[in-house]
């Protein structure tokens, strides 16, 4: 039979509902001289949710800023982006300097809180109301939010599919066997995984990025897909594997573009009706003739990423719907 494609149904509620960490990005472009740096919402959830929304999928973020004037700019992003903001914690807004090389490529440093108190029932409430739930970062790891978002991710479960991003950042969790463990549990609760090889160089200095992907899929997940910058991604399912070479691009950086990877894969899977857990079997199910197509409309959002400054996803008008399959 053919692959369904089809406009999301919701009945007014978030069809996705993201938990994470927002933060400010501070850039730092040595290669623009000493009036270099700039100031944008980021954090990777934040940026996946905005790539959700701009492809067309009713968003929500659960996540915390302050009333200051980082969190105000933040505010201001979400809202201009149609993602409706569940906030908790009492801190004040997160913060992380990104310098670049001269490849474009980011280094970080962080000043980071997260927590989620205060608003366990207006989360718990997007949560239940969503067809599908994504997490990962900063979120998933740091004490003391990383327990609530755990708790969400059960709840997702039961009827929401979920997708994990570990995003791993040393500097925030240098333990290395307690990231591992933890990333390890988010994987074995989530529907589709995306990592970047060094996410996996990192948690696994001891085999290859494609080797850990393949150990995670064996974990749960239906889809897994590694990123590796200008070398394309990889997606494996448990029917098949497919490989892409990067697309061509001037580089301006790559602030985001793992994200925007993510927030089309979803996009993506949403359009193949494969979201929410009624369709779990589907998913799992996928063949090896849908994966190229997922592939290539994520590989497409990472590109158009790279090409400007900063964290700023497509939207639907440039990267259009996913193209049919190939059937084999």
């Amino acid at each position: 039979m053919p692959t369904r494609h089809k406009a999301p149904d919701y009945d007014g509620g978030p069809l996705v509902t993201v938990i994470g960490e927002s933060l400010m990005d501070i850039i730092d472009d040595p290669r623009r001289g000493t009036s270099s740096r700039q100031a944008h919402p980021g954090g990777s959830p934040l940026n996946v949710a905005v790539g959700t929304a701009r492809l067309g999928l009713p968003t929500s973020l659960v996540t915390h800023y302050d009333d200051d004037a980082y969190g105000l700019m933040i505010e201001k992003h979400l809202q201009s982006n149609g993602v409706a903001p569940v906030r908790g914690g009492d801190a004040s807004t997160s913060t992380a300097t990104a310098t670049l090389g001269r490849d474009g490529a980011a280094t970080y440093a962080f000043d980071i809180t997260w927590d989620l108190n205060g608003a366990a029932l207006p989360a718990l409430a997007a949560v239940q109301a969503s067809r599908h739930v994504h997490t990962g970062s900063i979120a998933a790891v740091l004490s003391p939010g990383d327990a609530a978002v755990r708790s969400l991710i059960d709840v997702a479960r039961s009827h929401a599919t979920v997708s994990f991003d570990p995003n791993c950042r040393p500097g925030i969790s240098p333990d290395v066997a307690a990231a591992r463990d933890r990333v390890e549990a988010f994987v074995a609760a989530s529907d589709i995984v995306k990592a970047s090889d060094e996410d996996l160089s990192w948690l696994y200095p001891d085999r290859t990025p494609e080797e850990s992907l393949a150990a995670w899929l064996e974990l749960g997940p239906a889809v897994v897909a590694l990123t590796r910058g200008a070398h394309g991604p990889v997606l494996l399912n448990r029917q098949g594997r497919v490989e892409l070479p990067g697309e061509t691009v001037n580089v301006a950086d790559t602030v985001g573009a793992g994200d925007s990877f993510m927030a089309a894969l979803i996009s993506g899977v949403s359009q193949l009706d494969l979201l929410g857990a009624a369709a779990r079997p589907r998913l799992v199910a996928l063949t090896p003739a849908d994966l190229p197509a997922l592939a290539g409309y994520a590989n497409r959002a990472a590109a158009i990423t790279c090409s400007r400054p900063g964290a700023n996803p497509p939207g639907m008008v440039e990267l259009g719907a996913l193209a049919p399959p190939l059937r084999v």
